[in-house]
């Protein structure tokens, strides 16, 4: 699934950049629309995210695609490869300027973890 965000001044840091923490907040709430869409009423927690790693750095005005790609579905929980691209400063609209896997856990009403249905023609997994 893909989102896009819109780089405004608000979102840049002291040095002229995009703050990273904006970044983080974005692909974890992509990949949590994601997860909601694909597995409607279930609550999702966000538990980890791998491998941030920041390609280049990131200017106002730029259009940010973030394509969010199930990798893995356990019994309790889902992960996800979300990476963004740049649309409008790079040229280059296959050139990925961040990427991580986030992984989110299905919990019930008092926080405990809850098996995830299998979509229709999907086996499990670990998890």
């Amino acid at each position: 699934m893909d989102h896009y965000k819109l780089v405004l001044p608000a979102h840049i840091n002291h040095y002229g950049f995009l703050f990273g923490g904006y970044l983080l907040q974005w692909l974890d709430e992509f990949a949590y629309i994601t997860a909601t869409v694909e597995f409607p009423g279930l609550r999702f927690v966000t538990v980890a995210m791998k491998d941030v790693q920041f390609q280049r750095r990131i200017l106002t005005g730029e259009v940010l695609r973030f394509s969010v790609r199930r990798i893995a579905l356990g019994r309790t929980s889902v992960q996800y490869l979300v990476q963004a691209y740049g649309l409008v400063m790079t040229g280059d609209p296959g050139a990925v300027l961040f990427e991580t896997t986030i992984t989110f856990v299905s919990v019930d009403a008092d926080g405990r973890k809850q098996p995830i249905p299998r979509p229709a023609g999907e086996t499990g997994g670990a998890g």
